[in-house]
């Protein structure tokens, strides 16, 4: 018996802006490598987002590992984004005083 050996596609999606997901997911490549480098296994990271698929989670960690410094980047970018969108609401929405504001438009 010989063994068919197939290229399966990566389970990998770009959105319109530029957000890798998994698959026919909404869980990002971002979330998926985060929770691999901060100890979880290819099953916790199933358990924890259980829309995800096991053999995906494995062919994308073995992805990561053999493209470690390509994606590293893509994930630098996506955290400079982050925190630049973090600052750019904290300015434009103001949270101080937001309290008394609330009460205020309360009791109006």
């Amino acid at each position: 018996m010989n063994l068919a050996i197939k290229n399966e596609p990566l389970p990998l999606e770009e959105n319109i802006d530029g957000v890798i997901l998994v698959g026919k997911t909404r869980v990002t490549l971002d979330t998926v490598i985060s929770s691999f480098n901060n100890g979880a296994t290819a099953e916790e990271i199933v358990y924890q987002y259980p829309v995800l698929n096991l053999a995906d989670i494995y062919a994308i960690i073995s992805y990561y590992l053999r493209n470690k410094n390509e994606i590293d980047l893509y994930l630098n970018r996506r955290s400079n984004i982050s925190k630049q969108v973090y600052e750019k609401n904290r300015i434009r929405f103001d949270n101080v005083g937001i309290r008394e504001r609330l009460l205020a438009r309360q009791s109006a």
